[in-house]
């Protein structure tokens, strides 16, 4: 049966279990799926930019023996023609057997896989989701930590628009023992519909401005960049864009097994003097990304290795 990746909670949690299981299996043993998807294309359509992903994915396809085509971005697409997106996986369904599609509207992967012949993963959605963010997210923090329950995690930042915090949190939800602080300015704030879900379950958390205040007691810390792209006055952004940074002073004042995880990329708000950190997780986790993208590819496409 044709399956998509649209929001984390797609997973359950046991189907996660597995999904990581098989990336700590890519990991250590690359060669043995060198040849797993020999045949197979995965299409790159890609609405607006992106190092990271889109390169994780196509570097995922291309180390486990597959191809791919696509673009990376609306205007070298027949977007800049008007065509809708629904006529454009109809197309690309013809041409590939997996797509991994980001948009700036969200909701449009999910227009996309209503109309796809072929499995469509969502690689980030306007400000809504960015699932397979999140699943590398839980594959560093399981790895490095040894679990994805019994932690406090401070998330810091552009937590109104940042797509990987709500998607984070929605799939952390679903751990037992799992405590947030969320440490933003008020105008950036997590959106209601979060702390409601947030509130249903159950599940402590708690909002302040100060992340020295929040630091001493954090087992993960998730920095976060303002988004320059989803602000509509260049004013605003501004005001904003250095209300936080994570320096070495911050650093020591954060738990010795603290880790500091980011999406990427990074503009300011983690200062490269805290790089040397052995705490500073974020190009590791960039690395994992690329494990569970492969994972996740051969996951959808229903390939084994034995």
């Amino acid at each position: 049966m044709l399956r998509h990746l649209l929001n984390p909670l797609d997973f359950s949690v046991e189907e996660l279990d597995k999904l990581m299981d098989l990336a700590v299996d890519i990991e250590k043993h690359p060669a043995k799926y060198a040849h797993a998807c020999e045949g197979k294309v995965l299409a790159t359509c890609f609405y607006e930019p992106s190092t990271r992903t889109r390169l994780s994915f196509e570097g995922a396809m291309y180390h486990l023996g597959g191809h791919v085509l696509g673009f990376s971005s609306a205007d070298s697409s027949s977007a800049a023609k008007g065509e809708s997106v629904s006529d454009t996986i109809r197309v690309i369904s013809c041409y590939a057997d997996i797509c991994a599609m980001r948009h700036p509207k969200e909701g449009a992967p999910l227009v996309a896989a209503l109309k796809s012949g072929i499995p469509v993963i969502n690689a980030g959605d306007g400000g809504h989701q960015h699932p397979t963010q999140t699943l590398t997210d839980l594959l560093t923090i399981r790895s490095l930590k040894g679990r994805l329950g019994d932690m406090t995690l401070g998330l810091c930042g552009d937590l109104k628009f940042g797509r990987t915090v709500h998607s984070l949190i929605e799939a952390l939800s679903r751990y037992k023992g799992v405590r947030f602080v969320l440490i933003s300015p008020p105008e950036l704030r997590v959106p209601e519909y979060v702390l409601e879900t947030l509130g249903k379950k159950g599940i402590p958390y708690k909002e302040v401005q100060s992340l020295e205040e929040a630091i001493p007691e954090l087992d993960i810390l998730y920095m976060t960049r303002v988004q320059r792209e989803r602000f509509f006055n260049e004013d605003d952004y501004i005001r904003m864009k250095d209300f936080y940074i994570l320096n070495k002073a911050k650093m020591e004042l954060a738990r010795e097994d603290m880790l500091v995880l980011h999406p990427l990329p990074r503009v300011n708000e983690i200062s490269t003097e805290v790089d040397d950190d052995p705490r500073a997780c974020y190009f590791k986790q960039a690395q994992y990304g690329m494990y569970i993208r492969m994972a996740l590819i051969l996951t959808l496409l229903g390939l084994e290795v034995q």
